[in-house]
């Protein structure tokens, strides 16, 4: 990588240094960047992008959704366990889902102990209540998680980008078993309505975690999914507002409901039917948590080959 010189600020530029040196920081009119061709910018992009599509067509845990539940597992996952390649697929622009605001678009951010230890881990400072803590802004939450997740080697996001179907396989038993997801761009995906068909892409994985939220416009997709293909007789359908019955439900309801496909966050509760909790995300963080969990523990116990589960691991 080329020097880039920094300038002192006591000192005006020589007409010699700037023309020794292409990138130049200076802060009193002779602030110079390195030259670039588009086409550099266009190939930095495109390889960078397209190398980890072909990467990742086989992942070891795709998480759908990127709002608090899927990023606390994403990142109790992929420190616990470094050499699993886990790839977070989000349908916005921007990850972070609800998680950037509290309740009724007010600022302050409540979680519930013992959730604060997860904030502690995270080094997120925040106001202690007594039985819950306050953090000043949910987007301090949310963007220190989402930065460390970024910064982990084994975690890809592919944002702007939706999971439009689950591939289904008979498994090494005959079950029914979730084997990877369908992707499309977010903005193919609403509009197939509105153009020619336009197909989508696979990736496969031997555990997926669907982190999608409550019914919404691409809320519960998971649940509602399997509700349509069969694997599921009714959604539960999420009860109205408990905040001491949803979150404890929330978290100790986390598990894989069919082969290959754990759900956490609040779509669980349109699985089964539970309470929603509003304003306080504790049970996002410790669902996310658990969740990890039971992937790891659900990897442990099987034999995968290219992405699919073959057969078990004896005891």
């Amino acid at each position: 990588m080329a020097p880039v010189a920094i300038a002192d600020f006591n000192k005006q530029p020589t007409l010699a240094h700037v023309q020794k040196t292409e990138a130049f920081e200076d802060y009193k009119g002779g602030y110079r960047f390195a030259p670039i061709e588009e086409a550099q910018v266009s190939r930095a992009m495109i390889k960078r992008y397209f190398n980890t599509m072909y990467e990742r067509a086989i992942s070891d845990v795709v998480i759908i959704g990127a709002g608090s539940a899927g990023l606390s597992c994403a990142y109790h996952l992929s420190k616990t366990r470094p050499e699993l390649k886990i790839t977070i697929i989000e349908a916005n622009v921007a990850p972070g889902g609800g998680a950037w605001l509290g309740g009724q678009l007010m600022t302050p951010m409540v979680i519930r102990k013992p959730a604060d230890r997860f904030l502690r881990e995270l080094g997120v400072e925040y106001e202690d209540e007594g039985n819950f803590v306050v953090v000043k802004h949910a987007a301090l939450f949310t963007s220190t998680l989402l930065s460390k997740v970024l910064a982990m080697p084994n975690v890809v996001l592919m944002n702007a980008t939706a999971v439009e179907d689950l591939i289904v396989h008979a498994d090494f038993e005959g079950q029914q078993r979730v084997a990877g997801v369908v992707t499309n761009w977010t903005l193919v995906a609403l509009n197939h309505d509105t153009q020619s068909c336009m197909d989508p892409n696979t990736i496969t994985a031997p555990v997926i975690i669907s982190a999608t939220g409550h019914d919404g416009p691409m809320g519960a997709f998971s649940a509602k999914r399997l509700v349509s293909a069969g694997l599921l007789k009714e959604l539960g359908n999420m009860r109205g507002l408990d905040m001491n019955r949803a979150e404890p439900a929330i978290v100790n309801g986390t598990r894989e409901v069919t082969p290959g496909l754990i759900l956490t966050g609040m779509e669980l509760s349109e699985h089964d039917g539970s309470n929603r909790m509003g304003p306080t995300f504790g049970a996002m963080i410790g669902s996310g948590v658990k969740a990890a969990e039971e992937a790891m523990c659900n990897l442990d116990k099987c034999e995968v080959v290219g992405g699919k589960v073959v057969g078990r691991v004896s005891a």
